[in-house]
């Protein structure tokens, strides 16, 4: 496949995953979303670079945050809008929400609403492929907040002794929460794989999914052993909600036009026209899907609790 048709496929992705989030926007004031939602406008070239050379035996832990990569990684799109309606044809019967989406079918192993607590569960699947034997990439994505916790360290560490092969992606948006990371970490993350003596690559260009394609297939080309990847990104919206939040005062608009000038979605108008109704046309039909399908019943209240 040509360079050009490469670029045009995941500029679709990317739209697609925008286009779906844009729509939650639209949906969140009426309560018909039964979750709280955290959205990843402004990181959609991160999942879709990541995604691009996985397989779907390839397994991806993801974080709340986690609609890019659930769509990025082959999820399926009525589903998605079902479970975030609440309904019983949702990914999970209505149980999940937006924090803990799963497609399993795809690798798409699981999201958590706990910051954090999916990069042992990616660790764990890589010791299990190593002693199967198996020929999978496991990946565990995190944003940069989840690198202060001690599980963080703890995989890293247990990782890199066992030599296992996972990939630790870690989307730095700049900010844990409402804080800028200087205010929060005395430490440097580009520093932190080097203490565990894991390969580190940096990738500045987040927004740009071709170049997070090439240099994330380059980085993990090797598949022995464990590898540490920071991805440089932006986070458009309020860190849970579907508002902007500039006048918290945390952050200025001005870094947010700066990052839209790198935006691919922004800048290509002429694909996003061209991709744009038909995008839509297929939203529409996922969310009327959720909005007719049936609550779950009260008997199903218990099933798969363990």
């Amino acid at each position: 496949m040509s360079g050009d048709e490469d670029y045009k496929r995941m500029f679709h992705q990317a739209l697609r995953i925008r286009l779906v989030e844009e729509r939650i926007i639209d949906l969140y004031p009426s309560d018909r979303i039964q979750s709280p939602v955290h959205l990843s406008i402004g990181q959609e070239g991160a999942a879709v670079g990541v995604c691009n050379g996985l397989r779907d035996t390839d397994l991806l832990f993801g974080s709340y945050r986690g609609h890019a990569y659930y769509l990025a990684k082959g999820g399926d799109l009525k589903s998605f809008f079902a479970e975030l309606f609440g309904r019983a044809t949702g990914m999970a019967g209505g149980k999940a929400g937006s924090m803990h989406l799963a497609a399993p079918d795809v690798g798409f192993q699981g999201c958590s609403a706990v910051v954090a607590s999916s990069i042992p569960h990616a660790v764990g699947a890589a010791l299990a492929a190593r002693r199967l034997g198996k020929d999978q990439r496991i990946v565990a994505v995190f944003g940069d907040g989840a690198t202060e916790e001690g599980v963080f360290h703890e995989s890293l560490n247990f990782a890199a002794l066992h030599d296992l092969p996972v990939v630790f992606v870690c989307e730095n948006n700049g900010y844990a929460v409402h804080a800028a990371l200087s205010a929060r970490q005395a430490y440097s993350i580009s520093k932190l794989p080097a203490v565990y003596g894991i390969p580190y690559t940096r990738i500045e260009e987040g927004a740009d999914f071709v170049a997070v394609d090439k240099e994330f297939t380059t980085a993990v080309a090797d598949t022995t052993g464990p590898k540490f990847i920071e991805i440089m990104t932006y986070r458009s919206k309020e860190h849970v909600g579907v508002a902007d939040d500039f006048h918290a005062g945390y952050r200025t608009d001005v870094e947010f036009r700066d990052w839209q000038a790198k935006d691919p979605l922004v800048q290509d108008t002429a694909l996003v026209e061209e991709y744009q109704p038909a995008i839509e046309g297929e939203i529409s039909e996922a969310v009327n899907f959720a909005e007719t399908s049936p609550l779950p019943a009260p008997e199903d209240l218990l099933a798969d609790v363990i």
